[in-house]
C-alpha cells in the first residue's frame, strides 16, 4: 500500500558511487542489544475489541487500513493521523505508521488471528535509508521494526510486501471485507483477491458488505469503557487548560491585532505540549464571525466589546479528542444585550444536559434545548407573526426558529470529533442513550450582522456553549464541568485567569 504520490526533484541527487554507498553503510551502532519495546497501555483493550469483533464475523478475512500520507503540496505531506477504526483495533494512536494494514485473518478453529502489515525501516546498508525523505530513517528518525511492533501491540507484525499474498492465500480471500476509502489501492488489491478466488457476491452486495463492516466499527465505539473515558477526561484536562492559556493572553490578541490568529496559536501550543495536536481545526471566531458555523479562517481581528466564541479540542495520543466551546467577552463582562442571549443558550443547553439519561433517545437532547430556543425567540417577537410556539417546534411544517440555531445539538464523540457517524439513523438520531456514551450538547444563537430580520441590537452577535458529557447509570456526568459555563462564572473565571497572569 502506498501513500499518494509526491512529485521528485529533477535538479536534486545522492550519490551513488560504490565508495559513497559503502561508507553510508558503515559506522553505525548497532541496535541488536536494544531493549524490547514496552507493550503499549491500549494494547490489551485493543486485543478485546478484535475479540468482539471476531465474533461478528466469522470465518471472514477483515482488512482495516490504516491510511498513507497525503500531500500537502508539492513535497510535503500533511502530519500523519491513522483511520481511526485502525487506530481502535490496533492500538496504535499518534505514532502509527503510514501505509500499515490491519488484517483479521480467520482461524480454522475458530476465532481469527490478527496481523499487523507495515513498513518497517530498511536496513542500514541499503539507499532507503539515506535517500527517501518519506521513510529513510536518515531523515525521518527512528522507526519501528517487526519486533518493536509485535511487543508493543502483542499481535503478529509482518512487512507489507507480504500482504497482497497473504489476502489471497486461501478460500477466506472468497469472504473478504474492507474498510474502503482509507486507503483506495487497497480497495483494489482487496476487490482482484476476491474475484480471484471466485466470490459469489455481486459488486452489489461486496460493497453492501464493507459499507456493515465500517457501520459495525463505528458503532464499536458508541460505549465508551472505563479506560476511555479515562482518556477523554485527559483530553478534556489538557483542553481546559488551553482555554485558560487563551484568556490569560485576550489582552494581547487585541493589542497586537490579527487577533484570532494569535488565539488560534496560543491554543495550538498547548494542544501539542498537552496531547498529540487538535483534535480538529480550532474555531476562534470574534464578533460577526461567531455567526458563521464552522469559522476556522480564523483571520479576523479581537476587539474589545466583542465576544469571542472559541470551539477547540486537544487530542490526546490516543486519539480521543475533547469539543469544547465558550462564548468569552474579550474585556472580562457581558454587555446586557449579549448577557440577554448568553444566558437564552445557558438555558437551553441545560434543558438538554438534563435530557442526556438512559433510556432517552439521542434526539430527545436536541428537542430539549431546542424546545428553549423556540420559547425565547417567540417570546423575544422574532418569529413571524401569527407564529405560535407550538407551530415553529412541529417537525414536519414548522422550523422558523431554526434561522437563529440551524445546527444540531449534539454528535457522539471520541476518538472522532464526530464519532459514530457511519450508523444509520435509526441507530443515531432515534438510538437509545445508554451508560459509556459521551455526547456533547451545544445550542447556540446566532445573529448575523446582515440579518435585517434580528432585533438590530442583536446583530453580529453569536454564542454557543458546548460541554462534554458522560451517560451515566442514573443520569449523566458533565465531564468539562470544571470550565464555567453560566455567564457570571464566566466573568469570575476571565477575572481570575487574568489576574493570575498579571500576577
Amino acid at each position: 500500500m502506498t501513500s499518494e504520490n509526491q512529485p521528485k526533484a529533477g535538479h536534486r541527487g545522492t550519490p551513488t558511487n560504490t565508495a559513497f554507498r559503502e561508507f553510508m553503510a558503515s559506522g553505525w551502532a548497532s541496535s541488536d542489544d536494544r531493549p524490547p519495546t514496552p507493550r503499549t497501555e491500549a494494547a490489551d483493550h485493543a486485543a478485546r475489541r478484535r475479540a468482539a469483533l471476531s465474533q461478528r464475523f466469522p470465518g471472514e478475512r477483515l482488512v482495516i487500513p490504516g491510511g498513507g500520507l497525503k500531500v500537502r503540496s508539492n513535497d510535503t505531506d500533511y502530519t500523519f493521523r491513522p483511520h481511526t477504526a485502525f487506530a481502535h483495533l490496533s492500538g496504535l494512536g499518534a505514532h502509527a505508521e503510514p501505509d500499515s494494514v490491519l488484517v483479521l485473518h480467520p482461524d480454522p478453529e475458530g476465532g481469527h488471528h490478527a496481523v499487523l502489515y507495515f513498513r518497517p525501516p530498511a536496513p542500514r546498508d541499503t539507499e532507503e535509508f539515506y535517500t527517501d525523505s518519506r521513510y529513510g530513517e536518515f531523515w525521518v528518525g527512528s522507526r519501528p521494526t517487526v519486533a518493536d511492533v509485535e511487543s508493543q501491540l502483542g499481535l503478529t507484525a509482518r512487512h507489507i510486501d507480504a500482504l497482497a499474498d497473504d489476502l489471497a492465500k486461501d478460500d477466506a480471500a472468497a469472504r473478504l471485507r474492507v474498510v474502503r476509502s482509507a486507503d483506495p489501492q487497497l480497495d483494489e488489491l482487496v476487490d482482484a483477491a476476491r474475484v480471484q478466488a471466485g466470490t459469489s457476491l455481486s459488486a452489489e452486495e461486496r460493497e453492501e458488505a464493507d459499507q456493515e463492516l465500517a457501520r459495525h466499527l463505528s458503532g464499536m465505539r458508541l460505549l465508551k469503557d472505563e479506560w476511555e473515558v479515562g482518556e477523554m477526561r485527559k483530553a478534556i484536562a489538557a483542553t481546559h487548560k488551553g482555554f485558560e492559556a487563551i484568556i490569560a493572553t485576550l489582552p494581547e490578541a487585541v493589542r497586537k491585532g490579527r487577533g484570532e490568529r494569535w488565539v488560534e496559536g496560543v491554543f495550538g501550543l498547548y494542544a501539542r505540549h498537552e496531547g498529540n495536536g487538535v483534535g480538529y481545526e480550532s474555531i476562534c471566531a470574534s464578533g460577526d464571525h461567531a455567526n458563521t458555523i464552522h469559522w476556522t479562517k480564523n483571520t479576523g481581528e479581537v476587539r474589545e466589546g466583542d465576544l469571542i466564541l472559541i470551539d477547540a479540542g486537544i487530542e490526546v495520543d490516543s486519539l480521543f479528542t475533547a469539543d469544547i466551546t465558550r462564548t468569552l467577552p474579550v474585556t472580562g463582562r457581558f454587555t446586557d444585550v449579549q448577557r440577554r442571549i448568553y444566558d437564552a443558550v445557558y438555558e437551553a443547553q441545560q434543558a438538554g444536559m438534563a435530557a442526556v439519561k438512559p433510556g432517552n433517545r439521542f434526539s430527545d437532547v436536541h428537542a430539549a434545548a431546542n424546545e428553549v430556543i423556540a420559547r425565547r425567540l417567540h417570546e423575544w417577537g422574532l418569529l413571524p407573526e401569527g407564529v405560535t410556539l407550538e407551530q415553529t417546534l412541529d417537525p414536519e411544517g414548522g422550523g422558523w426558529h431554526r434561522r437563529w440555531m440551524v445546527h444540531g445539538t449534539s454528535h457522539h464523540l471520541g476518538m472522532d470529533v464526530h464519532d459514530c457517524q457511519l450508523l444509520l439513523r435509526e441507530e443515531y438520531m432515534d438510538g437509545e442513550l445508554k451508560p459509556g456514551m459521551i455526547l456533547t450538547v451545544e445550542p447556540g444563537l446566532y445573529f448575523k450582522a446582515d440579518d435585517l430580520l434580528a432585533p438590530e441590537e442583536f446583530r453580529g452577535i453569536g454564542v454557543r456553549i458546548e460541554d462534554d458529557v458522560l451517560v451515566t447509570e442514573d443520569g449523566c456526568e458533565n465531564l468539562s464541568a470544571a470550565m464555567p459555563s453560566a455567564s457570571h462564572e464566566v466573568e469570575e473565571w476571565i477575572a481570575r485567569v487574568s489576574g493570575s497572569a498579571g500576577a
